[in-house]
């Protein structure tokens, strides 16, 4: 039986390109190689994609602050041309092999927000993860909030700033409306990159100016105080929520370096400490908001648990990270499902909805 062909692809115009690299290089490793040929595909910071034909070629493979992707001569492209899907060597101007699946392991714009989902299905290719509509909603926390807002699910109360509107929320008109001190988010990237706290007029005017330098459009909430609860969500129709673990971080708030560069700069306890039946409430919560989004195959719901037991979504990772410390795939191994599992059962859910899509009409009889 031929191997199911799995393009891989990582890094990406992104300011989440370095985790990207971190996740990939443990998927690819992960992955198994009797039932699959990984097909290694990196997007340089420019945009361009490479083929890396028989390795994932990176530099500084164990050092986060320092992981790059190395240089290639084989720049591809993926064409978009049906059935007959393939890779072109754009200097060549030849075929390089069909694709099965694309798994993207990308974070942040031009990977998680749609753009490769839209492109996979143009190819009429199945995708890993949710589809263009859930991983645009998702990647959008202005959009996410209103809609989880809307639903009657509770998030933190917040404030959207463009460029059309921001003189008209001084610290002191979002101080009213939000309290003293506020979280000041780009609307479009995750990781917690561009990310500041805010807790006077000097740290507010000086979050904004980082947030703007990563979207066109910033989010400012409220400070929930709470620890901070996260669900892995697995499945199509039928999504599953698994144990629940908590993020107990060693510095202010949950940064991007206690994330991925700094192993010490947050604990991870799995299972979190929750009672029974909070924790059933907050399962529920997740696999909720995953279905409202419109999500499909993966997806990691993060909330916060006040002290007075209240839940809050705080924003669904569509495609959250797999490195080495990342939350997901811990969460699953410890319910039951181990890495390598975890990213058979994530193709084949790309391939059942892919399969249930492509049965649709396309045509109208006369």
């Amino acid at each position: 039986m031929s191997k199911i062909r799995i393009a891989i692809i990582f890094g990406g115009r992104s300011a989440e390109h370095e985790v990207s690299l971190q996740s990939a290089k443990n998927v690819i490793e992960s992955l198994n190689k009797d039932k699959y040929e990984p097909v290694l595909i990196g997007i340089d910071k420019e945009g361009r994609w490479f083929l890396n034909e028989n390795s994932m070629k990176v530099l500084n493979s164990d050092n986060p602050k320092m992981i790059q992707l190395a240089g290639s001569e084989n720049e591809v492209a993926l064409t978009p041309t049906g059935k007959s899907s393939q890779l072109l060597h754009l200097k060549k101007n030849t075929p390089v092999s069909g694709i099965d699946v694309i798994f993207p392991v990308l974070h942040g714009p031009y990977g998680e927000d749609g753009t490769i989902q839209g492109l996979a299905k143009l190819a009429d290719i199945p995708c890993v993860g949710p589809g263009i509509l859930g991983s645009a909603v998702g990647m959008d926390k202005d959009v996410m909030k209103r809609l989880l807002r809307d639903a009657g699910i509770p998030n933190a109360k917040f404030v959207t700033l463009t460029s059309t509107n921001i003189h008209s929320f001084p610290y002191h008109i979002i101080k009213s409306l939000l309290g003293p001190v506020v979280f000041v988010k780009p609307a479009n990237l995750g990781s917690s990159v561009g990310i500041s706290k805010a807790k006077d007029e000097a740290s507010y005017n000086k979050a904004i100016e980082e947030a703007f330098k990563y979207d066109l459009k910033v989010v400012v909430e409220e400070e929930i105080k709470g620890r901070e609860i996260e669900c892995a969500v697995l499945g199509n129709e039928e999504a599953q929520a698994s144990t629940l673990g908590e993020i107990i971080p060693q510095e202010e708030f949950y940064s991007y370096s206690a994330k991925y560069i700094n192993e010490k700069g947050a604990l991870l306890e799995i299972p979190a400490k929750v009672p029974d039946a909070v924790a059933e409430k907050m399962r529920d919560m997740a696999v909720k908001t995953f279905k409202l989004l419109e999500c499909t195959g993966m997806s990691r719901v993060d909330m916060f648990l006040t002290p007075d037991e209240k839940i809050y979504v705080n924003e669904i990772n569509t495609i959250p990270g797999f490195t080495k410390i990342s939350m997901y795939p811990k969460l699953w191994e410890y319910s039951g499902i181990p890495y390598g599992e975890l990213i058979d059962r994530l193709i084949s859910l790309a391939m059942d909805d892919f399969n249930k899509r492509n049965r649709l009409k396309t045509s109208v009889e006369f």
